[in-house]
Order: C-alpha cells, then structure tokens, then sequence
C-alpha cells in the first residue's frame, strides 16, 4: 500500500511538473511585461502569478487551500524560481488587474497543444447558463423581500469528440442566447472552424444560420 502510494504521488508531483512547464510556455508566448508598471514591488513577475492562476484553476481550489499547498510543494517553487509564496490576496488582486485580452490569448495558445494541423473540429456544440452571484434561493428573496443579486450569463463552445472548450463569452446583464451565440461563433472562427455546430431551439434564427454558412 504505502508503495502504491508513493508512485501515485510521483506520478501526480510529474503532472504538475508538466503543467507549470506547459502553462509557463504559453504566457511567455502571449508577450506579458514581467511587471505591471516601473513602480512594482518586483517581488513576483506577472509570469509568476499568471502561472499560478492557471495551476489553481487546474486544480480546483480556492485560492487559500491552494497558497497553502504550494507552499508545501519545493518543486513547484523552484519551477517557478519563487524565493516567497505569495499570500492568497496577491493572487486575488492581480486577477482582478490583468486585462482580458492576456486570458484571451493564453486561451487560444492553449488550444494549440490540442490541435497540431488546421483540420477542422467535426462537431462544435454551444449552450449558455447563468450563475447568481448570491446563495439565497428565489423563494428566500421573495419571503423576506430581499431583491437576488443579478446572475452571470456564460456561453460556451465545445468540441465534442475531445471534449475540449473552444470559446467561451460571459456578461453580466440578461441577454438573448443568439446574441452570445454571435459572438462566440465569430471567436471561434477566428480560433479554429467547426464542420456542424450544434445548439438548441434558442439558438434557431436566420442571422445564426447565415453566420455559420
């Protein structure tokens, strides 16, 4: 057992190994600035944190659980030549600071480790949902008068053979699912084309149909 045990952690210490390498190649090649500005403290780079973002979210943690992993992880720090970890709230606020358009770009080179040829992706489905930004069900609210904050609306692309998020648009006022579709389908256009692309009954315009001809 306690063999078992140690190739499992082996194996899982090499996957993150190779995650951080892989993400750390992918933010090198969207051209981020090592810092934010000529006044930064010049502790950690915005390689570092961005990094770091991404391992979280692969993770699946929250951002305290996941300061307090990495530092217990000494190879995860010297892969990313971290002389201090840094607190849950650096993470926090420098997610809140970078500009969509690095995500957007570290989005699309991460597809390519997906994809090796231009062929296009045979299937592509598309749907949306929305998210309240708060914890009271709707009939809390109405009990005791409390309006419900407004929800976030997400739509996203998916190739489904690999199983792979191709696109992704999300907003925060209510809007009509051909509208996200428009958009999306333009990114994903621009990203890699799909031979048939599939929705449901929401999406079914003229303006979608005369898009994906």
């Amino acid at each position: 057992m306690c063999s078992k045990s140690k190739e499992t952690s082996k194996r899982l210490a090499s996957r993150n190994i190779r995650f951080i390498r892989a993400a750390f190649s992918i933010v090198k090649a969207i051209r981020i600035t090592p810092y934010s500005c000529k006044y930064s403290k010049k502790i950690y780079t915005q390689h570092q944190l961005l990094v770091l973002i991404l391992f979280k979210d692969y993770r699946n943690q929250h951002y305290q659980d996941f300061i307090e992993d990495i530092g217990d992880m000494e190879s995860i720090q010297e892969e990313l030549d971290l002389s201090v970890v840094p607190h849950f709230t650096t993470l926090q606020k420098f997610f809140c600071r970078i500009k969509t358009l690095y995500l957007r770009y570290a989005f699309g080179k991460t597809l390519n480790l997906f994809y090796s040829n231009n062929d296009p992706i045979p299937v592509t489905a598309i749907d949306s949902s929305g998210f309240t930004s708060g914890y009271s069900s709707h009939y809390y609210s109405i009990r005791t008068g409390k309006i419900r904050k407004h929800f976030l609306k997400t739509s996203i692309s998916v190739d489904t053979d690999q199983q792979i998020i191709t696109g992704f648009i999300a907003s925060k006022s209510r809007v009509h699912d051909t509208r996200h579709a428009g958009r999306l389908l333009r990114q994903c256009h621009k990203i890699r084309k799909s031979d048939c692309y599939v929705m449901d009954k929401g999406y079914d315009s003229e303006a979608i149909h005369r898009l994906i001809r």
